[in-house]
């Protein structure tokens, strides 16, 4: 296995071993909730049926079913694997490391603090900057989102953002010179009931 998940983590330019990939995985394994076989069994009687009446499926899930959890386990151990350090991301937009730092706690970067030190997503600098617009977006990001949810709000295409007649990443839009305003009325929206 070893072998093979090298050869999937080396496809996807994840510069890791597949021993440090998978201590990534058990480590945001470990941040999750535990598994729970009943979903159900978490709410009161009226929580039940408030949440089956709006149409959330709480049967208890089957012993052959994906687990729900894997895939943003997947996703947070890349997110871990590809953010740069502090000294990375002063080196990428040529800057000092306080300055990074002070970025980060001004709330014009975003980033987590874990074993190692600050990690800052990278979808947030171009090659040798931070991305156009950044600072507008997370101005109007909703501060109590996890890094995950960001990270794949930027990366995923929006239908209303498009180049051409093709739905973009806000990432995507703000790279090509698009209005970052528009980006930020989206972000804004993030968390809440649709």
């Amino acid at each position: 296995m070893t072998v093979a998940l090298e050869t999937v983590l080396a496809r996807a330019g994840l510069k890791v071993t597949a021993d440090e990939f998978l201590s990534l995985v058990e480590d945001a394994a470990n941040r999750l909730t535990p598994p729970q076989k009943d979903p159900a069994a978490r709410f009161t009687e009226s929580e039940r049926a408030a949440l089956t009446e709006v149409g959330l499926d709480l049967a208890p899930y089957d012993d052959g079913e994906e687990d729900p959890r894997a895939r943003t386990v997947a996703e947070q151990a890349v997110l871990w694997d590809t953010a740069l350090s502090v000294a990375q991301a002063a080196d990428r937009v040529g800057v000092d490391t306080s300055r990074i730092r002070h970025r980060v706690a001004a709330r014009r970067l975003i980033g987590w603090k874990g074993r190692g030190g600050w990690r800052l997503p990278a979808w947030q600098f171009t090659d040798n900057d931070v991305l156009p617009g950044l600072e507008t977006v997370l101005t109007a990001l909703p501060g109590d989102q996890p890094a995950l949810v960001v990270a794949n709000f930027m990366t995923t295409p929006q239908e209303d953002l498009a180049i051409g007649d093709r739905p973009v990443s806000p990432r995507e839009w703000l790279m090509a010179g698009g209005n970052a305003r528009r980006v930020a009325d989206l972000a804004s929206t993030i968390g809440t009931p649709a």
